[in-house]
This record gives C-alpha cells, structure tokens and sequence, in this order.
C-alpha cells in the first residue's frame, strides 16, 4: 500500500473512531456544561496526551504483548473498569437543583425561602466552576483516554494490521503524530462548540442529566470491559 493510501487509511478509521460516542465525548460534554471551555479544552489536550500512551507501546511493541497476554490485558480492564466505575457513581448521583427547576418562573412568583436557594445554588455552581483546575481537567481527560482499553486494542491493531511491519521509525511516528493532534483538534473543536452560549445554556437546563448520562455511559463500558 502506497504510504499516502495508508495515511489516508489513517486519517479516516480514526476520525471514525474519534468522532463516535464514547467516554472521551461524555467527559468533554460533562466540563463543557459543568465548567467552562478553559477546563474542556485542557481536558480535550489530557485526551490527546493520552494518545501518545497508546501510540508509543504501539510502536514498541508493548501493545502486542498486552493483546496477546490474558493476565496483563484483564488487569488493564480491572484498572480501565474501576476507574470508569468511580468517575461514572459520582456522575450518576448529580441532583436536579431549585436554578435548574425554577429557571424560567419570574423571581417575584417565587417564595422567598425559594428565592434564597436559587441564590444557594448559584453560588454553589460558582464555587464549582472554579474549584476544577486546568491540571485536574488535564489529568481527567488523560486518565479517561490512557486507561481506556477500547482505545489499547483499536492502536494495537491500527499498527500492526494497517500499518507495514517494515515502515520506517520516522513514518510511525509521523502517524502517531497526526492522530495526537487530530485528536486535540477534534475535542477541542467539541469543546468551543459546547461551550457556546446558547448551546451552553440550553444544555445547562438539563446538566443533572448529562452528568447521570456520562455515569449511565460510563458505568457501561466498565460492564463491557468486564463480561464482554
């Protein structure tokens, strides 16, 4: 296969694979309606570092040994699963708040005990939007992508499979390259898009439920790394 059919190849399978729903997309949903495009954007280059975890064992060699090993594969799944589980049960206990039930009713309808805790909300959700710090939101979106054994096994065979066994070093790590940034280009695209404000507020409106979306989401891919 000519080295621009191959690029090509590339280029298509993992916009495919990039684009589709999956945890990384569920945690750039969640910061983008929790937090604000700063902390999406830092999780959107977490995801993409993450890449560079997979591409390098990939082109190694290390992923082999992992796809081919039982006992090393099923203790990334344990790790992969727990992890998606702990992310997932704290998304799933995310509570519709008084801002979100009475934000279209006028304030001077509302009692005063209900003015005084839209007011408690708000300032909570303040307090949140600033408590997620941009080497947390980094660290989440590497830790989600890095951990994700979906992603060990799609590089995996994406380097051995579509790529030649006897490419030059330097054509891999072009790749590997392309597929970090795209990734970056990608989620951070997601990102500005989401955290517009029309599309920010209408998805705000119903952020208990993109946060129990993620956990649902989440909690499934732990079950599917599991039994399946």
């Amino acid at each position: 296969m000519h080295l621009f059919e191959q690029f090509l190849l590339i280029a298509t399978v993992h916009f495919f694979a990039v684009a589709s729903p999956g945890p990384d997309f569920a945690l750039i949903l969640k910061q983008s309606v929790t937090y604000n495009r700063k902390v999406a954007i830092f999780s959107s280059l977490g995801i993409a570092t993450g890449i560079i975890v997979h591409v390098t064992y990939s082109i190694v060699g290390i992923g082999l040994l992992i796809a081919s090993d039982a006992r090393l594969l099923w203790l990334l799944k344990y790790i992969a699963a727990a992890y998606f589980c702990y992310v997932g049960w704290h998304c799933l206990r995310a509570k519709k708040t008084l801002v979100t039930e009475k934000s279209r009713i006028p304030l001077q309808q509302l009692t005063p005990l209900e003015s005084k805790q839209i007011e408690l909300d708000k300032a909570k959700s303040v307090n949140q939007t600033a408590s997620m710090s941009v080497k947390k939101a980094f660290l989440n979106g590497f830790l989600i992508n890095a951990l994700n054994v979906k992603a060990t096994l799609f590089f995996v065979s994406l380097f051995s499979v579509v790529i030649a066994p006897n490419t030059l070093l330097v054509i891999k790590l072009t790749y590997g390259a392309y597929l970090v940034l795209a990734t970056a280009i990608w989620f951070c695209f997601l990102s500005c898009v989401l955290t517009q404000d029309r599309v920010r507020k209408i998805l705000q409106r119903k952020s208990y439920l993109v946060d129990r979306v993620m956990g649902i989401v989440l909690l499934f891919l732990a079950m599917q790394l599991l039994f399946f």
